[in-house]
């Protein structure tokens, strides 16, 4: 995944990024799952190129994948704490579902 502008420099700074991510699948194909979620597991971006835009980028592409797929919310975890991500999550629209997955905060995104 990469985003580049008219004169292509910002290419190589996407190459820097990490995303991966993880989407709905009844695996018996019953509908029978009862917590099935789509999400973004992981999102890296290293220091120097945050800020740039590759996060948003990153976290809108595994929205608009799991909007394609007919789901209605992306779900990400992120470590609580001074200088975490809770704030860019949070302005993306993301809200705090009281939940904790492994200490982490567990936050969902409606795509409706």
């Amino acid at each position: 995944m990469a985003r580049c502008d008219n004169q292509g420099q910002q290419a190589a700074a996407a190459v820097r990024a990490e995303v991966m991510a993880f989407f709905d699948i009844d695996w018996r194909g019953d509908g029978t799952g009862t917590d099935i979620r789509s999400g973004l597991w992981r999102l890296n971006i290293a220091d120097g190129e945050q800020g740039r835009g590759y996060d948003r980028f990153a976290v809108e592409s595994v929205a608009a994948e799991i909007r394609r797929r007919g789901h209605t919310r992306l779900t990400t975890t992120w470590h609580p704490g001074t200088g975490g991500p809770e704030g860019f999550y949070l302005g993306l629209g993301f809200r705090l579902t009281g939940e904790t997955s492994g200490g982490q905060t567990v936050g969902e995104l409606g795509l409706r």
